[in-house]
């Protein structure tokens, strides 16, 4: 029960972030989002370590768990982010929605995998549903290519980095289990800080071998930034509790419940960006689709 809970609030948290990271996009570009979301995590996670008391398991993290939060961090924070950055930057977050819950997929793909398990008719029907909603949008794109505030969307370009992006987030959480070994929650968040420690070491290396000033980046008179900072403090609080949850929850429990972010990604945008998002008939319906698909998997598992 309780990671269902942590996974829940994980998804609102992250539908949240997509949300305020689309108002940032509008007016700045996405390799600034990755330079202020991502270090901004790692102060925000050490101050969890202080507060949860497990600072000191750092010093018990083998060299294999630091390896693979290290992994999870970089292919989830910075590989994924980015794609999911850019997919919502081309589509909106409405529309890259279903287009990234094909990481579910993914999760589950290699879940059944390891586990040795058989395609059955529930998760057959759910995976149909699952690739069902963004190739029905896709399809109808021509009656949904410009917002009412002028923003034209790039289906081909925002598909190619939303499949991407569901590639990375994926496959992520199974680094975050093998990092896991016989851990608990608390290892976890102390995974959290690890994962969120590398991807900023990596943000850093880019930013220092491309030759950009960190004071262009880092400068806030631009709008856009300021929503990057709200955004940066969203994803680390999905990130969080998709940590804990995954720290108390088996993956085929935390991923189906995480995949209900294109909910409430629909409930967001309505809300904040209805200028800058496209919602109608054509995209419930296969928002919809995609959350059907998601139910019964969830219900095969």
């Amino acid at each position: 029960m309780l990671g269902s809970i942590l996974a829940l609030i994980s998804a609102m948290m992250f539908a949240l972030n997509t949300t305020t990271l689309r108002r940032g996009v509008l007016s700045a570009p996405v390799h600034q989002a990755i330079a202020i979301t991502v270090p901004l995590g790692m102060p925000l996670f050490f101050i969890i370590l202080l507060l949860f008391d497990c600072f000191d398991l750092i010093l018990d993290l083998s060299i294999r768990s630091i390896s693979f939060f290290s992994i999870a961090g970089i292919v989830h924070l910075v590989i994924g982010r980015y794609c999911n950055y850019k997919s919502t930057q081309l589509l909106g977050a409405t529309q890259s929605g279903p287009i990234t819950q094909l990481a579910l997929l993914i999760s589950l793909l290699l879940a059944l995998t390891l586990l040795n398990e058989e395609l059955n008719l529930y998760l057959f029907i759910g995976i149909f549903l699952v690739f069902g909603g963004p190739i029905f949008i896709f399809f109808a794109r021509k009656n949904n290519s410009k917002t009412k505030s002028g923003v034209i969307m790039d289906y081909k370009k925002g598909y190619i980095w939303g499949i991407l992006c569901a590639m990375a987030f994926g496959s992520s959480p199974f680094f975050i289990k093998l990092g896991l070994e016989s851990g608990g929650l608390k290892h976890n968040i102390v995974g959290g800080f690890v994962a969120y420690f590398a991807a900023t070491i990596l943000v850093f290396i880019i930013i220092i071998l491309s030759k950009t000033k960190f004071r262009e980046i880092y400068a806030i008179n631009n709008q856009g930034v300021k929503w990057f900072i709200v955004t940066g403090f969203l994803g680390f609080l999905s990130h969080l509790f998709r940590y804990m949850a995954l720290g108390v929850a088996p993956i085929t429990v935390v991923e189906p419940i995480q995949r209900t972010t294109i909910i409430f990604r629909v409930i967001f945008g309505w809300a904040l960006n209805r200028q800058h998002e496209i919602i109608n008939l054509t995209i419930l319906f296969g928002v919809l689709l995609s959350a059907v698909g998601v139910y019964f998997i969830i219900y095969q598992i």
